[in-house]
């Protein structure tokens, strides 16, 4: 029998426990773990502490210095029910707002095709975007971003 979700995020949670000496040396991993529950048939979202202590997030959520940027911008932006495609226009999106605003956060390189490794995550599995695929979300966004420095609007309901 498979591990269940909910397991498995537990499961990488003591491993984070495992290196809190590491940790308290300033050498901190705080992973940020995505699966689709089968049991339940959602997505399901899991950030952690330094000391391995997991915490279930809905709905979005970023990690890293510039993830209070990119969680502004996925605030603004996301909508339930969204496609996979519009999702992952609003997650690089966020990218480039955290990229924009944090000097740590590297973004899209369009001049050395560097990209963001981008993958969909749902019931009909996982599947990853090819660089080609990535690269032409990044470049609608850039291009966006020339028309409109600050993204797009949020809708207002």
């Amino acid at each position: 029998m498979a591990l269940s979700l909910e397991g498995k995020a537990n499961q990488l949670g003591q491993m984070v426990r495992e290196h809190l000496p590491m940790a308290m040396q300033g050498l901190a991993v705080v992973p940020l773990f995505v699966g689709f529950d089968e049991e339940n048939a959602l997505g399901r979202i899991f950030s952690y502490d330094v000391a391995g202590g997991p915490y279930e997030e809905y709905r979005y959520f970023s990690i890293g210095s510039g993830s209070v940027f990119a969680r502004g911008s996925l605030k603004k932006l996301y909508r339930d029910g969204m496609t996979a495609q519009q999702a992952v226009r609003v997650c690089v999106q966020a990218l480039y707002d955290a990229a924009d605003d944090d000097s740590a956060t590297g973004g899209p390189d369009l001049t050395r095709q560097i990209f963001p490794i981008i993958a969909v995550l749902d019931a009909d599995g996982f599947s990853q975007l090819t660089d080609t695929e990535a690269g032409d979300q990044v470049r609608a966004v850039v291009e966006g971003r020339m028309e409109s420095p600050d993204g797009p609007k949020a809708p207002v309901e």
